[in-house]
């Protein structure tokens, strides 16, 4: 339990700091309406919120309720999706769509548990979406509300540690009260993302704005920057991936759509291979026929890619020799922007057809 004097007062400061210094402007504020919370929570897991914002309204045009949503073929939200990253998000909003529409007739549930049986909703986006729609007194706890939480406390246990994890999960609802007023329910919600991204940052907190200064225990302690602890690490590795680029006499390329699984999945890029005489010998072609261009750099999570696309000569009829059971496709200009493509690629074919 953390100390009295934070449980009494850290949820009445925090709303009231909320109304005054949080953020009140973004597109997905000022709503109960589950759908479009529920919308906003996946796209801003590991993305900025100035990234969002350009693609926020565009899917809302396109999909403006869970209904339109579900009905949709992959397809279609995953080229929506192009240039967000992390596409599991798109795969799993598209079968938590369904699910809602097919299990609670169109209306998501009210309450945190039943939320998290929904595909791609975990715990802290349940409560996000109970608490700002529905009222429901239940704590958050994303990866800048942790860092709020294990300062404020000077939680010290180590985060890579499941039991340690569930323990703060344990002192956050503590915080909560036991029946707040929806209303205030919902502005400390807010004010915990508020205060995560524009105050009690990472590297350079600033303690002197914080409505809690009085009552973190890490300002306290004249370390705030030593929590959360975390041992683990993130371990990455670089992948180089050769990437076959049929080009048509008439300016087409030939894409074909990726496994369900792994990286890219469910979108269409070039083939991989994965060197260079692989792709040659895919390819079916002499070295000199063959254009290489300057290398790719794409940075995800675990990995860092590096992709060299090849350019190769196509003049016989129908589809290149690697056509499996995927879907596959030429495509001419603009056209490939209403597939679901990997950012890189997007921008690669984009500047090669402006040239």
């Amino acid at each position: 339990m953390p100390p009295e004097a934070v449980r009494a007062g850290f949820f009445p400061q925090l709303v009231r700091w909320q109304a005054q210094h949080g953020r009140h402007g973004l597109p997905w504020q000022g709503t109960r309406d589950p759908y479009r919370v529920w919308l906003s929570e996946i796209m801003l897991q590991q993305t900025q919120v100035s990234t969002v914002l350009a693609y926020y309204p565009r899917f809302l045009a396109r999909f403006p309720d869970v209904a339109s949503l579900a009905a949709a073929p992959l397809d279609d939200v995953l080229a929506l999706w192009s240039g967000l990253g992390y596409y599991s998000r798109a795969r799993h909003l598209h079968r938590c769509a369904q699910q809602v529409v097919a299990e609670w007739g169109g209306a998501f549930p009210p309450r945190s548990a039943d939320l998290q049986t929904l595909s791609g909703i975990g715990r802290s986006t349940a409560a996000a979406i109970a608490s700002f729609c529905f009222g429901e007194p239940v704590s958050i706890l994303d990866g800048n509300v942790k860092r709020v939480l294990t300062r404020l406390l000077a939680f010290d246990g180590d985060l890579a540690v499941a039991a340690q994890e569930k323990a703060l999960w344990a002192l956050a609802q503590a915080l909560v009260p036991d029946q707040p007023e929806p209303a205030e329910m919902a502005r400390y919600t807010q004010g915990l993302m508020d205060l995560g991204a524009t105050v009690c940052t990472r590297s350079q907190p600033q303690c002197l704005l914080c409505p809690a200064q009085t009552l973190c225990a890490a300002r306290a302690q004249g370390r705030p920057t030593a929590f959360p602890v975390k041992t683990r690490k993130l371990l990455r590795r670089t992948e180089a991936w050769w990437l076959l680029v049929w080009r048509r006499p008439d300016g087409a390329v030939w894409l074909q759509q990726r496994p369900q699984t792994g990286i890219w999945s469910g979108l269409f890029a070039f083939p991989v291979l994965a060197g260079r005489d692989e792709l040659l010998a895919a390819a079916q072609t002499a070295p000199e026929r063959v254009v290489e261009h300057p290398v790719l750099r794409h940075s995800l999570t675990h990995r860092e890619l590096l992709l060299y696309p090849v350019e190769v000569p196509w003049r016989g009829v129908g589809e290149p020799p690697l056509a499996g059971v995927l879907p596959t496709r030429w495509v001419k200009g603009p056209e490939a922007l209403d597939l679901g493509l990997p950012a890189p690629l997007r921008t690669w074919l984009l500047a090669r057809w402006a040239a």
